[in-house]
């Protein structure tokens, strides 16, 4: 016999793998739409005539719209932008450790990266943190029923933005083997990619586990938040969701100043 709470996590990870579905779908269409144009374009500059975004489509597939869908654009495991740039060239120590933090609005926020585990993951974060890329942004979702996660790292703040590039999948067999509803538990202090759903499409956005979590271990997990992180992070939670929602954008809103990334 299935538990209400089984069933209700179950519900909650079927959603959320439903969005990123929907999202890639979205995804080629626009890919699809992007080389029609440049094909007119060119005809036109031929006869002497003429002188990234994801779309979000968060229907269930009968025509209606999920409520929580519409209050957090994307799901735990947002799109990040589509682009065909090469990711960072290696430049970390891969035996090391490197320890990024964030500056918040709502206090700071700390994790360790093992670069040994996760050198693409760690490079990349490092490579961004050096830029400023992560400054100005926010953590733009938050999720307190089914799976319990801070989503951050998108430049846009609606789910679809990334770096301009991808990264592979690493470390996905960390955390075990999955169990018989194909998933395993992501521990409260895990940090973790989001991606679009499809292997090694990891872009900037990331989410912060502030109470175990169960999801596909198809995540990588990269960095380990120390206990006032942690803390800083479940009080966020606490708040709860802008609106009542159970997903959606922080009642708290969490704005991030600035990021660094060294070597701990």
């Amino acid at each position: 016999m299935v538990s209400s709470d089984q069933r209700r996590r179950q519900l909650a990870r079927e959603k959320f793998e439903r969005q990123q579905q929907r999202r890639e779908e979205a995804r080629r269409r626009t890919r699809r739409l992007t080389v029609v144009i440049a094909s007119a374009v060119a005809v036109v500059a031929v006869v002497g005539v003429g002188a990234y975004l994801a779309l979000d489509a968060d229907g269930d597939g009968d025509g209606k719209k999920d409520k929580s869908d519409a209050a957090a654009s994307p799901s735990a495991s947002p799109s990040p932008s589509e682009s065909s740039a090469p990711e960072p060239a290696m430049k970390i120590d891969k035996t090391s450790k490197y320890a990024m933090s964030l500056k918040t609005s709502q206090g700071d926020i700390a994790f360790t990266m093992d670069a040994a585990k996760t050198p693409h993951t760690t490079n990349s974060f490092k490579s961004l943190a050096d830029k400023g890329f992560f400054g100005g942004t926010k953590c733009h979702r938050l999720t307190t029923q089914g799976i319990f996660v801070l989503q951050c790292g998108d430049p846009k703040g609606d789910g679809t933005g990334g770096p301009g590039y991808t990264i592979p999948d690493e470390n996905l067999t960390a955390l075990g083997k999955a169990g018989k509803d194909s998933t395993v538990t992501y521990p409260a202090g895990t940090v973790a990619m989001a991606n679009t759903g499809q292997a090694h499409t990891g872009g900037s956005q990331f989410f912060l586990v502030y109470k175990d979590s169960k999801l596909p271990p198809t995540y990588t997990p990269f960095g380990t938040m120390d206990d006032a992180s942690l803390k800083a992070v479940k009080d966020i939670g606490a708040a709860g969701v802008a609106g009542g929602a159970a997903d959606g954008a922080p009642k708290k809103a969490v704005d991030i100043s600035k990021a660094a990334v060294a070597k701990s």
